[in-house]
């Protein structure tokens, strides 16, 4: 074999060979980020449209952990909530996964992975401070796994022997399920360890069960725990919803996963006439007398009235669907359960 062929060879033999080491690499690594997942560590974290629009008074909600009640009570004005509008873009509860795509300083850009958006496949997209996030490994939390589930408004998580509150938890939180005994079940947190939740305050989702399809009027009667509370604009939580928010809570109480935002939720379902409508379907309005962009949802309660958390300066209420502002409005409305 002459001196070229022998090169060429060898350069062959180093191409195909190469790839080979660096997927080996590769797979090191994916394997390494599969051990682990990044969750939520703050009882509620609010995603920004980007670092740097915080105003002072919003500090309460970036701390680590975060202090919910004193943010809300900050903003004690309809414009001081209005102002968020388009500024945050969703929430996070205590212990959901994220994907974190990008850091900034201190801040880091997530995906909520169970907020279906035609933003990303992956997730619902925001910043928020890299310190309200922590690292779990994959094997503790599994979604197959056994779960709480908070039912109250909020509840408290308290250390490994009861003694001491650690924080306060919204309504819809999940956490894994360690063990129950007593008046307490045992869950497993991000940076705490094993934790206790009052049995009183959550339902236990067993690993393999699937969880009860709710009837329409369950997710009315749970929807009304929350009259009066105050509208907040990209809110999931018992501290403030926002339209959607309301609605995709009160579905994923019961395991009932909607897209996050009121335009994706008219997408899913299934269209009911008026004359059909039944509790707990959902109600849609949009500009140019319900004919254009989406941009409010509502759920229906019965006798032509519905519930929900319509904007700044309002809070969670019934009222009819022949309201002024929203009978003019009315896009159509949709059905998730069978």
């Amino acid at each position: 074999m002459n001196m070229g062929k022998k090169i060429a060879l060898s350069l062959l033999a180093l191409l195909l060979l190469l790839p080979v080491w660096a997927w080996g690499e590769g797979s090191g690594e994916a394997a390494a980020a599969a051990k682990t997942k990044t969750v939520i560590g703050v009882s509620v974290a609010t995603l920004w449209k980007s670092t740097g629009l915080a105003r002072s008074l919003d500090a309460p909600s970036l701390k680590a952990p975060v202090d919910l009640p004193a943010w809300t009570a900050a903003m004690n004005t309809t414009a001081k909530r209005r102002w968020l509008t388009g500024k945050t873009e969703t929430q996070a509860l205590y212990g959901q996964e994220v994907k974190v795509i990008q850091s900034q300083g201190s801040w880091s850009k997530v995906l909520v992975t169970n907020q279906a958006t035609p933003k990303s496949r992956y997730g619902y997209p925001g910043w928020l401070p890299t310190a309200q996030l922590q690292t779990v490994p994959a094997e503790d939390w599994n979604a197959d796994d056994s779960q709480a589930v908070i039912g109250a408004k909020t509840a408290a998580l308290y250390q490994a022997d009861g003694s001491r509150k650690l924080l306060e938890l919204s309504f819809g939180t999940r956490l894994p399920v360690l063990d129950e005994r007593g008046e307490w079940v045992e869950v497993r947190t991000p940076q705490h360890g094993t934790a206790l939740l009052r049995k009183q305050d959550v339902k236990v989702i067993k690993a393999g069960e699937l969880e009860s399809q709710p009837t329409g009027e369950q997710l009315v009667e749970t929807g009304k725990r929350f009259l009066g509370l105050k509208y907040l604009w990209a809110g999931i939580s018992a501290y403030g919803f926002d339209c959607s928010g309301f609605t995709g809570a009160m579905y994923g109480y019961y395991g009932v996963t909607l897209p996050r935002d009121a335009s994706e939720q008219f997408r899913a379902g299934k269209s009911v006439a008026k004359a059909d409508l039944q509790p707990g379907d959902l109600l849609f309005y949009a500009h140019n007398n319900g004919k254009g962009n989406i941009h409010h949802v509502a759920m229906y309660i019965g006798n032509g009235k519905m519930i929900h958390s319509p904007k700044a300066g309002r809070t969670v209420e019934i009222i009819p669907m022949a309201t002024k502002g929203y009978a003019n409005e009315f896009a159509g409305a949709r059905r998730y359960l069978d």
